[in-house]
């Protein structure tokens, strides 16, 4: 699949395109986002340190056209940089919902950092979701747009009639 395709399915005009980037994943990513200036959020609370700040998952508003679209959608493929969805929910909304995923505890109540903005961790995570998990994760997102696994292509992932459904983009 290339950019060109891709930005057809993302950019409908029916809903919102936001982006999940992995500062991790993404060499200079916040210099990006500054010198393009999309609205972004990071996905950490609070003051961070510049380590944690270059590492942590930030929320992106993608606007079809724009520069930091553009550099997104044409080098993401293969590299894992993170997940795509469309939201009728404002920027702020969907930050508290993707915040709120960032955190899980164990059994024993340990806190760790749940990677699923990593399109690895996301393929294998959802499908073993019941159908509350499933409701819970999706929030008020549409669809999650995610990198196949030889990151050649993408797959859309819905709700539909509470049970996920896994749709391969041509």
């Amino acid at each position: 699949m290339n950019s060109a395709d891709f930005q057809q399915q993302l950019f409908t005009g029916r809903t919102h395109v936001y982006a999940v980037l992995d500062g991790a994943s993404i060499d200079g990513l916040r210099t990006r986002m500054h010198e393009m200036r999309p609205p972004n959020y990071c996905l950490f609370p609070g003051e961070l340190e510049p380590d944690v700040a270059e590492t942590a998952p930030y929320l992106v508003g993608l606007i079809a056209g724009t520069p930091f679209t553009d550099w997104v959608l044409k080098e993401h493929f293969g590299k894992h940089w993170g997940i795509f969805a469309q939201s009728r929910q404002s920027i702020t909304e969907m930050r508290k919902h993707f915040r709120a995923l960032v955190k899980v505890h164990t059994e024993s109540g340990k806190s760790l950092i749940f990677r699923y903005y990593d399109p690895r961790v996301f393929r294998r995570f959802l499908p073993t979701c019941n159908a509350g998990e499933l409701a819970t994760f999706f929030g008020n997102v549409d669809v999650f747009f995610v990198e196949t696994a030889d990151g050649n292509g993408m797959s859309a992932f819905k709700l539909e009639h509470k049970n996920l459904k896994e749709t391969p983009l041509n």
